[in-house]
């Protein structure tokens, strides 16, 4: 079974692992659960291998900024259950631990020439669709990863892929199965439904009753918890006026950006291929024969059609067209550029075999003039300066802020105006309230409580803010005159919709027993008759779909079954059903997606059990 599990898991690697990776590699600080740490305190053991209380710390971080970006501005870090927070992070750190033992343990593996090509396919680092080492080095820096902890990362990820593809892959399912599924899922249903009307304006409430309500629900009449922040913001762009480039900063940068430029040499080459079948002696006898015909006078474009196994070139005569340095194999280029036009080079060994390379051409740069390029290199050496001025003078605001007790201070050291902000509650507000970060700072402990300054915020890559809280405004219990209004709309709505069930029970019954005929008009209102609904039917409400569904099938075409939905604007219906229809037999099309759908269920629904029978087998201690 285990053969059978890796055998399937080799088609996921091949399309999904790419997906995968640039997807972790999306989600800020998921590295932190990886990075190879040593701690002389233990979290947890799974089956002897430790789980360090800092890999755990790291994970609830993640957890917690992972929450922060999926829910934005609706996110109240605050409000977090940090107890609950350590312990799901844990069940997942266990979890992964258990899964690399599980995959281990079957003998999932992988070469390292696979790992090394999701690497290099990975698009975040290719530029312009070639993997680019200084790319990879710059990204997987800025997630804190060493070029060996992001191999160990990734390995992990893709024997957890196999082994999850593995068993996902494995799932089997009947013929019976597949039909008994068809039935169910191709079932039609014979209905008509009736609005049972619902009338909040006709409930009669008494003051009592709002009174009583108001005070039973007094929680859910306050005010919002809100503050008032003062704050200082530092802007890059403010930096711009206050530098100059000087003119030999401007002559050396253009000389720098010249220097770059590199003339383009057009190639042309006959390639014989050193491989299995011709060994390097007789690749060399064949391009030294080559070579001498070349002697006798034969064209190098004919000889190249006739002998070059260079399949993209051989029918042009060779060409390779222009190109510039680092283009070509380092041997194949220094023979390249030590060539005069028209001159053949000797015979050059590289690792796809022997060539004779001819220069058919040399094409000069074209170097821009200083005036072409002075307004651009002015704004990128001025860029450079803002950019040192920005953050010198973010970490003097942080700093100044750090040692003050207020803002004033740090107004004058940086020649900044304190803002204030209107009151915002936990949501947030407009402005600089409307960002997370912003929210989350100022209902801290150390801004809210303890009246401390802020440290730095970054509230895009151009502008920073510190704040203070300015004022608290602690919830307050609103006034039932306020509150009446909305408490009578709300109490009439349920007390209409409880009389409308009631209602609607009574005539349900009515129905059944033959006391109100089933094709007649109720209340001046006919049934909505629908013939073959199907599970996604297009214009009934999803609810009254799922009703439908589960009704039991009618005892006869004279005796439908019935029942009442409430939607969720409180109104509600009967729905009667008179009839279920069944389908045709499915074809071998249809079969074969519900044998996919039910097979991949399956898989799921395995790999779920084999986790759970990893951790029931599992010694885990939690410290």
């Amino acid at each position: 079974m285990l053969q059978n599990i890796r055998d399937n898991s080799q088609g996921w690697i091949a399309k999904t692992i790419i997906g995968v990776i640039v997807a972790l590699m999306a989600l800020t600080g998921f590295d932190a659960i990886f990075k190879a740490t040593t701690h002389s305190n233990d979290a947890a053991k799974v089956n002897g291998e430790e789980i360090s209380q800092n890999e755990l710390s790291q994970a609830v971080d993640m957890q917690r900024r992972q929450l922060m970006q999926q829910l934005g501005k609706d996110f109240d870090a605050s409000l977090l259950d940090e107890k609950m927070l350590r312990e799901s992070a844990l069940k997942g750190l266990i979890d992964r631990k258990l899964l690399l033992q599980g995959a281990e343990k079957s003998k999932f593996a992988f070469s390292e020439g696979a790992l090394d090509q999701v690497i290099l396919l990975t698009p975040e680092f290719q530029v312009d669709g070639k993997f680019s080492p200084e790319r990879f080095d710059q990204v997987i820096r800025q997630l804190g990863y060493s070029r060996m902890q992001f191999r160990q990362m990734l390995a992990q990820e893709m024997l957890i892929g196999q082994l999850r593809a593995g068993l996902a892959g494995s799932g089997f399912v009947t013929d019976a199965q597949v039909l008994a599924f068809a039935r169910l899922e191709k079932q039609t249903r014979d209905f008509a439904s009736l609005n049972v009307k619902v009338d909040p304006a006709a409930v009669k409430l008494t003051d009592d009753e709002v009174k009583a309500y108001y005070d039973e629900h007094a929680k859910e009449f306050m005010t919002p918890d809100q503050v008032v922040i003062d704050y200082l913001e530092l802007k890059k762009a403010s930096f711009f006026d206050q530098v100059s480039v000087k003119d030999e900063d401007l002559q050396a940068a253009y000389q720098k950006e010249t220097a770059n430029l590199a003339e383009q040499r057009r190639a042309a080459h006959i390639l014989i291929e050193v491989n299995d079948k011709v060994t390097e002696a007789q690749a060399k006898a064949k391009i030294e024969e080559v070579q001498a015909r070349l002697a006798k006078g034969e064209k190098f474009e004919a000889l190249a059609k006739e002998f070059s196994q260079d399949p993209g070139s051989a029918n042009n005569g060779g060409d390779l067209g222009y190109a510039g340095p680092g283009v070509y194999d380092p041997v194949f280029e220094k023979a390249l550029y030590s060539l005069n036009k028209d001159q053949v080079s000797e015979p050059i060994r590289t690792d796809f075999g022997f060539h004779l390379i001819k220069l058919l051409g040399v094409e000069a740069p074209q170097v821009p003039t200083f005036a072409s390029l002075k307004d651009k290199l002015t704004r990128e050496l001025k860029t450079q300066q803002v950019e040192q001025r920005f953050v010198e003078a973010t970490k003097q605001l942080e700093d100044s802020s750090f040692e003050a007790s207020d803002l004033a201070q740090p107004a004058q050291d940086l020649k900044l105006t304190v803002h204030t902000s209107a009151p915002f509650g936990r949501e947030g507000g407009e402005g600089v309230a409307a960002n997370r970060a912003v929210v989350t700072a100022a209902f801290s402990p150390e801004v809210l409580d303890e009246g401390a300054n802020s440290t730095a915020i970054e509230l895009d890559p151009e502008t920073v803010i510190v704040l203070r809280a300015k004022e608290h405004l602690k919830p307050a219990q609103l006034p039932l005159e306020s509150v009446a209004a909305s408490i009578r709309t709300q109490l009439a709505k349920e007390h209409a919709s409880a009389a409308a069930k009631t209602k609607a029970d009574q005539l349900i019954a009515s129905l059944r027993d033959g006391k109100t005929p089933l094709d007649k008009a109720i209340d001046g209102q006919n049934w909505k008759v629908t013939a073959a609904a199907t599970r996604a039917q297009e214009g009934v409400d999803p609810a009254v779909l799922q009703a439908l569904f589960r009704m039991p099938k009618p005892a006869a075409k004279d005796k439908p079954t019935f029942s009442s939905v409430t939607l969720a604007d409180g109104s509600l219906v009967i729905v009667r059903l008179n009839g279920v229809n069944e389908a045709a037999a499915p074809t071998d099309e249809e079969k074969a997606q519900y044998r996919r759908f039910l097979a991949s269920r399956i898989g799921q629904q395995d790999f779920a059990a084999y986790r759970k029978q990893l951790e029931s087998e599992a010694e885990i201690k939690r410290y």
